[in-house]
């Protein structure tokens, strides 16, 4: 199990989602002290360094500042909904930006996609990923600028296709990385990266693309 020397205190948004979870575990993997923002309470089975906190509404600023003041970093795994129109990522990160800065935490880690605002182009990987999941990726491009034009020393993470598989701790990172029809990553590795630019950031005010 990775250990890092410096404990950290973090905050994870979406933490009960197929990404979050992964994020939970890499961080107290690590010896991190975890928050894991919920709906409601009872979501992980009690162990060393995680505490819950509920999160009810995601328009609720202040109630998310409160959770927020004893943190180092927030990482959001927020994904949205599944089907429809939806703009669960931009409520939630208009109320993250506000809380963050209420309660005094400046260094944000989200995971955003690839094919938004400027990678909004004609590649075959952007245009299947609007054909399919296009109210998602509506949402992640009014969330984007949300943070952006924030004072908060933000990095979007901006990987392909998401899948449920083993972490193999083999991937690419880069900012001009070209994401092809066929590139995936898998949630665990993901993950992983989340939590070390959260441990050393390398990617402040920059939007790295991952894949394995």
């Amino acid at each position: 199990m990775r250990q890092n020397v410096s404990k950290t205190k973090i905050a994870v948004l979406g933490a009960t989602g197929a990404t979050g979870r992964h994020v939970v575990a890499e961080a107290l993997g690590a010896g991190h002290e975890v928050t894991a923002v919920v709906r409601q309470e009872g979501c992980f089975e009690r162990a060393d360094g995680l505490a819950e906190a509920v999160w009810a509404d995601v328009t609720d600023a202040p109630a998310l500042a409160e959770v927020l003041r004893d943190a180092d970093v927030v990482i959001s795994a927020i994904g949205g909904a599944e089907k429809g129109p939806t703009t669960v990522c931009t409520d939630a990160m208009r109320s993250t930006v506000s809380a963050m800065i209420a309660a005094g935490v400046g260094r944000l880690v989200a995971i955003s996609a690839h094919g938004v605002l400027e990678t909004h182009d004609r590649s075959l990987y952007s245009m299947a990923v609007w054909a399919g999941v296009a109210e998602r990726m509506k949402d992640k491009e009014s969330m984007e600028p949300l943070l952006t034009e924030s004072a908060l020393e933000w990095t979007i993470v901006r990987p392909p296709a998401l899948k449920s598989a083993p972490g193999t701790g083999k991937y690419v990172v880069g900012e001009d990385l070209p994401i092809r029809l066929w590139h995936s990553i898998s949630r665990e590795d993901l993950a992983a990266f989340l939590v070390r630019e959260a441990e050393q950031p390398e990617f402040v005010h920059r939007y790295p693309r991952i894949h394995q």
